[in-house]
């Protein structure tokens, strides 16, 4: 339509310019939660940002062992909860659907866990939809079910992926003053305006409700320090314990982030063209990701009534499912050059100075259901 404002102009900073004016700063979580997936301008909404044509490449893109040993997991945990019948085989943000495919065709191993599963992808972007359909119809039909949220999946058996998930969820951020804890909000530069904005951090006025936000374990904190607490990653994780806890079920989740409690530190980042960018720069322009806090994911996930394993960091738990031998057998086949890619790949996702150590897994449990031994990995 004539006139309308398009993506990548400018427009959503012109509109959360323009709903400062009128309402005041934003909460830091509101204004990832708009860059991030603005119906119209969202980063997520209208384009696919993963590969080297993206902004930045996940580990199933980065090797189909990473998926393979994913699906072999799902494989044996529904295997171990007692093969409960058919049940559902559910991912959060499943990016190009890389990830499911490989899950997929490892699972044939075990015929009676595909014949029993339905999939279910829980993305809100039709952009990423369509490619999940690209990737997935080839493998599954028409038999591939989206939702916009967990809670919209069926009751029943369930296993679960969440790959890179938490990370990109809405944080909140607070701040140590010598007055006390401050909620970090966004707010327009002084000589800025709605038709040319530029953003910038400050801190809540008196009486912030912020300061309730902050763990008692950190509360003595030096002043100047930051804290980020993710309300949104929590909710979805005692959805996913009171899921686990109602039927049969596991899940896996995967991010990058600190496994010790809660810690100090700013880690709110923006990615742009696989480089790090302003993080208040050109919303919906860039990737907005943060570090998971682990044992709040778990905390919250017992909450909810599930029985909580690890977090394990990703090189030891890829190692103890046997990446290193599927490289190998992959290697063994391929042509130099792509047995050089395919090692490459193995110390890109297992080294400690690359994704091995940052990245961790910790996986979820009907209680009880993994009394013999933990899962997989852990």
């Amino acid at each position: 339509m004539a006139g309308e404002e398009s993506a990548g102009d400018g427009a959503l900073a012109r509109l959360l310019a323009r709903r400062i004016l009128i309402d005041g700063p934003l909460s830091v979580g509101a204004f990832m939660a708009e860059a991030l997936g603005h119906p119209r301008f969202g980063y997520y909404m209208r384009r696919d940002p993963f590969g080297s044509g993206g902004d930045f490449t996940t580990a199933p893109e980065i090797s189909q062992m990473f998926g393979e040993l994913v699906g072999l997991w799902c494989v044996d945990s529904w295997a171990r909860l007692g093969g409960p019948g058919p049940f559902h085989l559910v991912e959060l943000g499943p990016g190009r659907g890389t990830l499911m495919a490989d899950a997929l065709r490892a699972a044939a191993v075990l015929p009676l866990f595909r014949d029993n599963a339905t999939v279910h992808l829980v993305e809100t972007s039709p952009a990423m939809r369509e490619r999940q359909r690209q990737t997935l119809q080839p493998i599954l039909g028409d038999a591939i079910q989206w939702h916009d949220r967990l809670e919209d999946v069926l009751d029943g058996p369930t296993i679960l992926i969440a790959n890179e998930f938490f990370d990109a969820l809405p944080i909140r951020q607070v701040q140590k003053t010598n007055h006390g804890w401050f909620e970090r909000l966004v707010d327009l530069e002084p000589d800025s305006s709605d038709s040319d904005p530029r953003f910038r951090f400050v801190l809540e006025a008196f009486g912030s409700s912020g300061s309730r936000l902050v763990p008692d374990a950190l509360r003595d904190a030096p002043e100047g320090s930051v804290v980020e607490v993710s309300p949104a990653s929590q909710a979805v994780a005692r959805t996913i314990g009171a899921r686990l806890a109602a039927a049969p079920g596991a899940a896996l989740a995967i991010d990058y982030g600190h496994a010790d409690g809660p810690a100090v530190g700013d880690t709110l980042q923006a990615l742009r063209r696989h480089a790090f960018a302003p993080v208040l720069e050109a919303p919906g322009e860039a990737d907005l990701t943060a570090h998971v806090d682990f044992a709040a994911i778990a905390a919250a996930a017992k909450q909810g009534g599930a029985q909580c394993f690890g977090p394990v960091e990703q090189g030891e738990w890829l190692t103890r499912l046997g990446i290193r031998q599927r490289a190998a057998a992959l290697a063994a086949k391929a042509r130099h050059d792509q047995a050089r890619d395919i090692g490459g790949a193995l110390d890109r996702l297992i080294d400690p100075a690359q994704m091995g150590r940052l990245f961790k897994l910790v996986a979820l449990a009907t209680p009880g259901a993994f009394t013999d031994a933990p899962p997989a990995g852990f």
